[in-house]
C-alpha cells in the first residue's frame, strides 16, 4: 500500500473514532440508526465523522484544545531523548494533529505548523539513522506512527539495497 492510501485508511479509522463536543445548540438527529441528541451546552462523545459535519453547520464544536499540548509535550520530550531513542508517539498522532490544524485560523495554523515540522525533522533524523543500522523490532514499532512505521521500513529497505550494489552479498 503507497503511502496516500496508508494515511487515507488510517484517516477514516480515526473518523470513526469518538470525539468530544460542546452542543453550541439544541439539536435531535436520527440518520440510518445514528441518533445524535444534545441540549445547548452539553457535552457529548460522538463519531468524528458526525462531529466533523455538525462541526461545519456550527451546531457544535469539538473539544480538542489537549492536542496542541500534547504536540508541545512530544517536543520537548523528543529533544531530551537521544539520538538513537524515540519517545513513543500514538498511532494516528500525525492524523490527529492534521486534523486539528484544519480548523484553526491562519495565525494559529502557522505557529502549529511549525511545531509539527521541529517535531516532524527531529524524529525523521532519528529514524533514517535506527533504520539504516537495523530492520524494525517490535519494541520500536510499537513507539512509531502509522506514517513513520512505513518510513522506517522504506528507509531500511533502500540502505539493505544500497550496501547490497556497493559490498555485494555473501556466496
Amino acid at each position: 500500500m503507497n503511502t496516500p492510501d496508508l494515511i487515507h485508511v488510517h484517516s477514516v479509522g480515526y473518523d470513526l473514532k469518538n470525539a468530544k463536543v460542546e452542543f453550541n445548540r439544541e439539536l435531535k438527529l436520527d440518520v440510518s440508526n445514528i441518533i445524535i441528541e444534545g441540549k445547548k451546552g452539553e457535552i457529548l462523545n460522538i463519531p468524528r465523522w458526525v462531529a466533523n459535519v455538525l462541526e461545519s453547520e456550527k451546531y457544535v464544536q469539538i473539544q480538542d484544545y489537549d492536542t496542541l499540548q500534547e504536540l508541545k509535550q512530544a517536543i520537548t520530550k523528543e529533544e531530551v531523548t537521544g539520538d538513537f531513542d524515540l519517545i513513543t508517539l500514538e498511532p494516528h498522532f500525525y492524523i490527529k494533529i492534521k486534523s486539528f490544524m484544519k480548523r484553526l485560523p491562519e495565525k494559529d495554523y502557522d505557529l502549529t505548523e511549525s511545531m509539527l515540522n521541529k517535531l516532524v525533522r527531529k524524529r525523521r533524523s532519528k529514524l533514517v539513522r535506527l533504520a539504516d543500522s537495523s530492520k524494525l523490532t517490535p519494541a520500536l514499532s510499537q513507539k512509531l506512527t502509522v506514517e513513520e512505521r512505513e518510513f522506517y521500513n522504506q528507509i531500511h529497505e533502500s540502505s539493505t539495497k544500497f550496501s547490497k550494489k556497493l559490498i555485494g552479498e555473501k556466496t
